[in-house]
């Protein structure tokens, strides 16, 4: 697939999580967040959502009995009561099991020792905060002031990172929300200084932050390919000008972008020149796949090539009836390379770049924004071809919301994630790709009209919401 997507599959109720909660997974298979649902006074989880991504999974429901297995553990659960069988072993959970619809709900309380059983490994859950670490992946950190003028706070960490940094006064924030960074020896961290006193650790609702606190506005850069942040006084403090340089990720509009350099080792053909006409494309829609490139076999006889652009061609007809200028990257059974599609959506300016899969597993839609790489450097006034997404990412992240609180509305299941992908890392507008699943896990309904309308007019109407906020940062 261009986008290189991982094939995900998820459950979503069709009303939002209340106030958003919801819980982060990190394994070394997928991270991904998942929405915590309330039910009788008590917080619940998807069970089959939250055990896909992980490995092979299937359920079925047999009147109040629901089964589950994954790979080769197998468990029961009864609506309306506490206790499971998991490999033959009974599990008392802290609450009733729920069956809605065919969805078996489990309580959070009991995520920790019902996923260590069924995975049949280590699974670390902090209830207070929704993080659930399977296996060994947590990322440890130290942190402590070099000696030296200005005073520097060296954050090193033992996995590469990449928070999400912004400023208070008197503060510098690092959030971790892809990252599975856990606490070190205290959650409040003191050091022998005056400009940086002091840092704090701390979690929730699935995410982590360590807070900075100095007297002083601070600038952090990353280094040793992310395992290193180096956070020191700004370089214009003293005077009260602004620094020269911000850290990454940090904005929450982004400003006039220049243009992203065309990759250092392209080698592909040269991209082909966009429609000369007098049209501002508010929107790019990319059909992955085309010519040679089939993509997936979603059936026998049709291939996502195919589905990509006829979705591709009904989000352009939906969009442009909401007022909104849109143009296919291919309008035919053509092959773009996957630097190609990046130079042309940046050579068009778009308010926002849509790029469309089709995949034979799961259900329903997946929803993904980038994941940006450690590391790259803006040279003059081009911006580093990998990261060239990074300063429009939380755009990119409200518009996959907004898309997903849409498709649920009409009953598509959804999900949002985040991946390394490209071509969205190369992408100067707010940018998201889509996986389309069928309706319902195992089905074909691809060609379904009915479900083609569903989704574009979902997909639409999340842009047209979306609109003011992706016109501010073109």
């Amino acid at each position: 697939m261009a986008c290189c997507l991982l094939l995900l599959f998820t459950l979503l109720l069709p009303s939002a999580a209340d106030d958003d909660r919801h819980i982060s997974v990190y394994s070394n298979a997928a991270t991904y967040t998942l929405p915590v649902l309330s039910r009788e006074g008590k917080d619940y989880v998807g069970l089959l959502e939250l055990l896909d991504p992980l490995g092979a999974v299937s359920a079925q429901t047999e009147g109040r009995r629901w089964k589950i297995r994954y790979n080769r553990s197998a468990a029961e659960f009864t609506a309306g009561e506490s206790r499971a069988h998991i490999e033959g072993r009974v599990y008392d959970m802290p609450a009733h099991f729920l069956l809605e619809n065919g969805r078996g709900l489990v309580p959070l309380a009991s995520l920790g020792p019902l996923l260590s059983r069924i995975l049949g490994g280590p699974v670390t859950f902090h209830e207070v905060s929704r993080r659930v670490l399977i296996g060994s992946v947590a990322i440890h950190f130290t942190a402590q002031v070099a000696k030296r003028e200005p005073p520097t706070l060296v954050v090193n960490f033992s996995s590469p990172v990449n928070p999400m940094i912004s400023t208070e006064p008197g503060k510098l924030l690092m959030s971790f929300t892809r990252d599975p960074v856990v606490a070190p020896g205290s959650d409040f961290l003191t050091f022998d200084s005056k400009e940086i006193p002091s840092a704090r650790y701390e979690e929730n609702n699935g995410t982590a932050r360590v807070t900075v606190n100095s007297g002083l506005p601070l600038f952090a850069s990353f280094s040793n390919g992310g395992r290193t942040i180096t956070i020191s006084s700004a370089p214009q403090a003293a005077s009260g000008a602004a620094p020269s340089s911000s850290p990454p990720a940090a904005q929450s509009a982004p400003p006039a972008q220049p243009a992203p350099a065309a990759p250092s080792s392209a080698v592909s053909p040269p991209a082909p020149a966009l429609p000369a006409v007098p049209v501002r494309f508010f929107a790019i829609v990319d059909a992955s796949h085309g010519g040679d490139e089939r993509g997936a076999a979603l059936t026998p006889q049709l291939a996502e090539k195919d589905v990509t652009l006829d979705f591709a061609r009904a989000l352009r007809q939906q969009l442009q009836g909401q007022g909104l200028p849109a143009l296919l990257l291919r309008d035919s059974d053509s092959a773009l390379t996957l630097d190609q599609r990046a130079i042309l959506a940046n050579r068009a300016h778009p308010a926002i770049y849509i790029c469309l899969h089709a995949g034979p597993l799961g259900a329903g839609v997946r929803i993904y924004t980038a994941l940006i790489p450690a590391g790259g450097k803006d040279n003059g006034p081009f911006r580093d071809w990998n990261t060239a997404q990074a300063s429009f990412l939380p755009v990119s992240r409200a518009v996959s919301i907004s898309m997903s609180e849409e498709l649920q509305k009409t009953h598509i299941l959804a999900r949002t994630l985040t991946a390394p992908l490209r071509p969205l890392n190369n992408i100067a507008a707010a940018a998201i790709a889509l996986e389309i699943a069928p309706s319902v896990s195992g089905g074909t309904d691809f060609d379904s009209i009915a479900y083609r309308q569903q989704i574009v007019s979902s997909v639409a109407a999340a842009v047209v919401s979306m609109r003011g906020q992706l016109e501010a940062g073109r």
